[in-house]
């Protein structure tokens, strides 16, 4: 394996994840993917990846327990942060253990290989697609309501939102 192009993509969502490996592939990434923090121990054991493309929760841990393995042991790593939970503190503590950038899901590889391959020194573009403010409130809402196993009482009160008003935003077809 070319090590200055190896790239670990860990998360746990395995159709996202082989999706992610096949495009950063073709985009001339030596890239390969792991689902949990055990397997991800596991691969880092044999050789550590110069980039590194986590996600923040995982079913079995914290990635940035990962991004502190691959920063301590290689130096020279860019190490970028995928997650649906997006919020200030999560994003200094990634930087502080040694990502180099933070992306919100969903994002294409396009996004990543820009965040990948830009210089430390230098912010990377914006994204040519970003998703609406909208759909990043419509993609947030169906995340929690997925961890609430679809119960809409229990999804209103953590969104703090009345029932109701969740009923007629989950009626409604995504927005783009």
């Amino acid at each position: 394996m070319n090590e200055e192009n190896s790239l670990l993509i860990l998360d746990d969502d395995e159709i996202f994840c082989k999706r992610l490996q096949t495009a950063m592939s073709r985009k001339g990434f030596n890239s390969y993917g792991a689902y949990s923090i055990r397997e991800a121990k596991d691969l880092l054991k044999e050789s550590i990846p110069k980039y590194a493309v986590i996600d923040l929760r995982l079913g079995d841990g914290n990635g940035l327990e990962i991004v502190s393995i691959i920063s301590k042991q290689r130096k020279d790593s860019k190490i970028i942060i995928l997650t649906g939970y997006g919020n200030i503190p999560t994003a200094v503590a990634a930087v502080k253990e040694g990502a180099c950038d933070y992306l919100s899901k969903p994002a294409d590889a396009d996004d990543i290989e820009a965040a990948l391959r830009s210089p430390y020194e230098k912010i990377p573009d914006p994204p040519a697609n970003p998703m609406s403010a909208d759909r990043v409130k419509w993609e947030h809402i169906l995340r929690v309501y997925e961890q609430c196993n679809r119960n809409v009482s229990e999804t209103a009160r953590r969104l703090k939102m009345h029932r109701r008003t969740l009923q007629r935003i989950l009626q409604k077809k995504s927005p783009r």
